[in-house]
């Protein structure tokens, strides 16, 4: 199971396009060099395809379903396979010199016309399976953002322009017939009906103008005067071509009677900037809206001013991710570093968000309230319910799990960046910043290990609450004694083969598991003096995330060459390999929900979940 992120970082007044399949199952977008294709009845159904090297910015299905075409920023176009879990790539084409806008293909799926902002032309239409024009879409002085075909023939062809003009093509091929002079501002969108009667363009002027779709005239408009306050950046039609929806700046979607040319419905989105709509799509029975802040809402036609279900999740990369079972339940915690923008200045201001989701369902939501400023960079859970998060703000948080919400009071406050946190019981927690190890009880400071001759990377407490563990830069880990309310050094050290990357001890505390950057991860025998039990060579490249099994028998390792292993302690021999885990992305984060079930997070945005079979 895949528990993806929202659309990536959202630009304002810029629109996103959503793509549907034509059997009318999933739904599909893009987020950062990803595009992601969803279940629409249960979306924590997910599948990613990362081939392109650069931003995806837009994908759509072939009709046929048996393929998708992909544009990026670079002006490429990957065709790839839908049916197999590999998605082969089937062609690879440069059709324009610069960023994609939109894609949109000819009913038997052998033709595509690609638009966008290329530096000598706009757009181009050609075979798909060579790649040869048939047609060419001229009439445009200024990028182009949106393309439709009509679903049935005499194909016609509809462009729409930041040049504040549509344009009408007949083809194949493809020539340019006239141009559609009725928009004041950029032409954001244009969709021809499904059954091809008819093809509306919108735009930043808050008109939506209505065309017969085999010649191209004008035949009326929707909203009279204005289809909305704000400039429309979407649109998308109902399967039976009745009706359509539309995506507004001024934060709403509404529903149109096409024939009547008025609003049915309106959807009210909410009042803050970030809830602009910049993307639409109707998809079977299911009314989508896409917010500014990533957020994808399922609309309710009985109950227009409250969405269904809203899918919310990470835009950037997750850090860290950890597992906390609440009322019999189990949820997923992760925390990264995403960006809202700022209403105000338009400047970006970071906020951290953390979310959680039910491993069950997928359903997640992000914490309320203001949370870290900056990246989070490790989390946990203690025995009080709370998550505790350290981040590069230079804070701790304490956040009540059971209220899902930042409190201004549990923020502890360090005099250095921390990089690692570690809980147990009694209150107890350990910070590892730059510079000191700081030991606090009950969310307050109550030593601090200051002028240290090491450079420390990573700390844990041991579970009996009488030692701390520290991982430091030069290969070694130094064990301190937890003595009343002071970290004690009694000259006890650990060597590993370099410098210390994580560590954990397992959940009864017999062993301590150590990675580092030579690539080894070894398991230390706690009760036998911290002698070495076993090391264990797999990764090719530096292991960064470390988690245990419930079992204590099992641990988890994940790696910048991309690699989970999952070890065996009493056998260094008996390994499971999780390959392209997060295809081009390392793994950031692991965590367990059972002793069968692995989660993984990634700088894909992604969480996945792994059964686990030994």
């Amino acid at each position: 199971m895949t528990y993806d992120t929202k659309l990536g970082m959202m630009e304002r007044g810029v629109a996103k396009v959503i793509g549907g399949d034509p059997k009318g199952n999933n739904f599909l977008y893009t987020n950062g060099k990803c595009v992601i294709i969803r279940n629409i009845d249960n979306p924590a159904i997910a599948d990613i395809y990362t081939e392109h090297a650069h931003q995806v910015t837009v994908a759509k299905y072939a009709p046929s379903g048996f393929y998708i075409a992909s544009g990026d920023a670079s002006g490429k176009i990957r065709i790839w396979d839908t049916t197999q879990k590999e998605h082969l790539l089937k062609y690879e084409y440069t059709p324009i010199s610069g960023k994609i806008k939109d894609i949109a293909w000819t009913e038997d799926s052998k033709r595509i016309a690609v638009v966008g902002d290329g530096r000598e032309k706009f757009g181009a239409v050609f075979l798909w399976d060579s790649g040869s024009s048939v047609g060419d879409v001229s009439g445009h002085s200024k990028l182009i953002n949106s393309v439709d075909i009509r679903q049935k023939r005499p194909y016609r062809l509809a462009t729409a322009s930041d040049d504040t003009s549509g344009s009408f093509y007949e083809g194949p091929p493809f020539k340019f017939k006239f141009t559609l002079r009725d928009h004041s501002q950029f032409v954001n969108c244009v969709r021809f009906s499904p059954d091809g009667s008819r093809f509306v363009t919108a735009g930043a002027d808050g008109q939506i103008f209505v065309y017969d779709g085999a010649n191209g005239e004008r035949v009326g408009s929707l909203g009279g005067e204005k289809a909305h306050k704000g400039g429309i950046y979407a649109v998308s039609w109902s399967p039976d071509s009745s009706q359509l929806i539309s995506a507004s700046g001024d934060k709403t979607v509404k529903l149109w009677d096409v024939g009547a040319g008025t609003a049915v419905t309106t959807f009210n989105m909410g009042a803050d900037v970030a809830d602009q709509q910049l993307g639409c799509l109707w998809q079977k029975d299911h009314l989508l809206g896409i917010s500014l802040s990533g957020y994808i809402n399922y609309l309710d036609k009985n109950n227009p001013d409250r969405p269904i279900r809203t899918i919310k999740g990470h835009s950037k990369s997750i850090q860290c991710v950890t597992v906390h079972k609440n009322e019999g339940r189990s949820y997923i915690y992760s925390g990264s570093h995403d960006e809202n923008e700022s209403a105000i200045t338009g400047f970006l201001s970071l906020t951290s968000l953390s979310h959680y989701w039910d491993a069950e369902t997928g359903d997640n939501d992000c914490f309320s309230g203001k949370g870290h400023s900056n990246q989070v960079s490790k989390m946990v859970t203690d025995e009080t319910n709370e998550l505790v998060t350290c981040s590069m703000d230079d804070t701790l948080r304490y956040t009540n799990i059971s209220k899902k919400e930042y409190s201004a009071s549990d923020l502890v406050k360090m005099d250095f960046q921390p990089k690692s946190v570690s809980v147990a019981a009694g209150g107890l927690s350990l910070a590892v910043c730059i510079g000191q190890v700081v030991l606090l009880k009950d969310k307050k400071k109550i030593f601090t290990l200051g002028n240290l001759d090491y450079e420390a990377e990573v700390g844990v407490i041991h579970s009996g609450g009488t030692t701390a563990a520290v991982g430091g830069r030069d290969g070694k880990i130094r064990l301190y004694a937890i003595q009343g309310n002071t970290l004690k050094d009694e000259g006890k050290t650990i060597d590993v083969k370099g410098p210390v990357t994580e560590m954990a001890y397992s959940n009864d505390g017999a062993y301590l598991a150590v990675i580092d950057e030579s690539k080894v991860a070894t398991v230390f025998t706690v009760a036998d003096g911290y002698s070495v039990k076993n090391e264990f060579y797999g990764h090719h490249a530096k292991p960064v995330s470390l988690a245990w099994s419930p079992d204590n028998e099992h641990f988890a390792t994940g790696g910048m060459d991309m690699m989970v292993y999952i070890w065996t302690v009493s056998d260094a021999d008996q390994r499971m390999k999780l390959p392209d885990s997060h295809r081009l992305h390392h793994v950031s984060g692991l965590a367990w929900v059972d002793e069968h079930t692995l989660v993984t997070a990634s700088h894909d945005a992604t969480i996945k979940q792994w059964t686990v079979k030994y």
